[in-house]
């Protein structure tokens, strides 16, 4: 195994650079290519400036000298053994220990190792927050779909997965801004950001200015979700529907209020039974554990709404709060898709080995449902979420790009466009280096998983 995994990762370097040169040649060949004079055009400089800001793009970046040279000078820059230039540019020596130097951007003129250092925290913390919601989501209702083929949750769970797996990214976005967070309809979150400036100074925990408020919503959230929950554990489907559908003529109800106060008409009434009915059919449905969640987030957010109305103090969000209210956009942006496609996923492997003849010889021995589930088909299936697995890391960082540009995020996304739109080769360069490198990280790391989840699988 050491010496798979050595082997892989010295096979790293030559694919990294084939990826870095397959991005420097398309921007070298594209239309006015990567120069000097194109970097300061439009800048309505006088002919001396001009000419003096020239000379130092070709001295700091070697824009005046041949393409394949330049390439091979952006090698040794990033590379920790390698050639040592003076501040004019030539060639002062060779190093073991120079380290490693991404450059200066054309745009920024700041080093690209300061603009990554700020912007790729961001980017990944949406993606570690996106990837636990993916594969909660996708095992558990893939999982459930599965050993219940053919029933109302699994025809209508495969139809909600379908739906929204053909939604593209940007639209949803789009849409979710303009329902949830524009002056028109409901702003109950920001258009974009991470956090408000004012946020910067507040406390990191929320804070109440009454001991009393503390009280009231610890109090009020665990009796609305505790509730609920007994309600989902314990009445029947009739009477969980009927609660649930009552309360969501409610919240339909109160949501349209706030567009249109005045007068009783159609929004009030397409909302109410939109509620109703998501609701109502969430409650009836067999599937406990998507059933008791939602009901229980439902009712600690309606403890926590009803202590708000009461509250008596004044209520400082704090800046944990702030910038997960920031965040619900757009991780709802990042997850939809990949959990669509991984729960189908899910359902066809564990579907496709719950009728093996393993699965079915387990049964026969008189070996537990849940246990032939879980320890012998479920480790099966295990294998095809792997391998997407291998690919979703990169695809969230492409769809990054999307969601971060929407949603006037300063992370890796919004700084790979703004670097293509402006020309800026050492950013993009660099930014494809880092995208490159944490691709074949999560081949590796899906190579490994295979060799634990199947013990058939060896690279000895």
């Amino acid at each position: 195994m050491t010496t798979y995994i050595l082997r892989r990762l010295l096979l790293m370097i030559p694919t990294l650079l084939g990826i870095t040169l397959v991005v420097f040649v398309v921007m070298a060949a594209a239309p006015g290519g990567i120069s000097s004079q194109s970097l300061v055009d439009g800048l309505n400089l006088e002919p001396q400036a001009k000419k003096a800001m020239e000379d130092y793009y070709n001295r700091m970046y070697g824009l005046d000298q041949p393409a394949p040279v330049q390439y091979l000078r952006w090698l040794n820059n990033v590379s920790p053994v390698g050639f040592v230039f003076d501040a004019q540019g030539q060639m002062s020596g060779f190093s073991w220990v120079k380290g490693v130097d991404l450059g200066l951007s054309f745009r920024y003129g700041r080093p690209v190792t300061d603009l990554i250092a700020e912007r790729l925290p961001i980017t990944l913390l949406l993606n570690v927050i996106s990837i636990p919601i993916i594969y909660v989501i996708a095992i558990a209702v893939g999982v459930h779909a599965a050993t219940r083929r053919g029933s109302r949750f699994d025809v209508g769970s495969g139809v909600v997965l379908l739906g929204l797996w053909s939604v593209p990214t940007m639209l949803t976005g789009v849409l979710l801004i303009g329902f949830f967070a524009s002056d028109q309809f409901w702003r109950w979150f920001p258009t974009g950001g991470i956090n408000r400036r004012e946020a910067l100074d507040m406390p990191f925990l929320p804070h109440w200015g009454a001991l009393g408020d503390v009280f009231g919503v610890l109090l009020l959230a665990g009796l609305g979700a505790s509730v609920l929950v007994w309600l989902s554990l314990f009445a029947r489907a009739r009477w969980r529907a009927l609660v649930m559908g009552g309360i969501g003529l409610v919240l339909g109800g109160l949501m349209a209020q706030q567009l249109q106060p005045d007068h009783l008409g159609l929004l009030h009434i397409s909302l109410a039974l939109v509620f109703a009915l998501s609701l109502g059919g969430i409650a009836a449905s067999e599937f406990a554990w998507l059933r008791t969640l939602t009901l229980g987030l439902l009712g600690c957010a309606l403890g926590v709404a009803l202590a708000a109305q009461f509250s008596q103090g004044v209520f400082v969000r704090g800046f944990l709060l702030d910038r997960l209210w920031h965040l619900v956009l757009p991780i709802i942006c990042l997850s939809y898709g990949g959990f669509a496609f991984l729960a189908k996923l899910t359902r066809s492997a564990v579907l496709e080995n719950l009728l093996a003849d393993y699965a079915r010889t387990a049964r026969a021995k008189g070996v537990a449902a849940r246990d032939v589930l879980w320890r012998h088909v479920f480790r099966n299936s295990l294998l095809p979420l792997i391998t997407v697995a291998a690919t979703l890391l990169p695809s969230l960082l492409a769809g990054s790009v999307i969601v971060e540009t929407i949603f006037s995020i300063d992370g890796m996304g919004k700084l790979a466009v703004e670097a293509v739109r402006t020309r800026d080769r050492e950013l993009v360069l660099s930014i494809t280096l880092i995208s490159g490198l944490l691709t074949l990280a999560g081949y590796l790391l899906a190579d490994l998983c295979y060799a634990i989840a199947d013990p058939r699988v060896t690279y000895d």
